[in-house]
């Protein structure tokens, strides 16, 4: 599977090992309270965009996965 700013974080979050990619580019959301509800809305880019991340070094992690 193919990760993109478009991706929900449910989705990503299915890769085996994405949970320390994202803590590793300070993605906020794995351990939020209010992100466990919102799983399956909220994108990866929008998450990059609320945080100020690095989107593309992020995809680029993840998608090494």
């Amino acid at each position: 599977m193919k990760i993109t700013k478009e991706t929900v974080l449910g989705k990503a979050l299915e890769l085996k090992g994405s949970d320390k990619v994202l803590k590793e580019n300070n993605v906020p959301c794995v351990h939020c309270p209010m992100a466990k509800m919102e799983m399956d809305t909220l994108k990866i880019g929008q998450i990059c965009n609320m945080y100020g991340l690095d989107e593309k070094k992020l995809l680029k992690d993840l998608n090494k996965l």
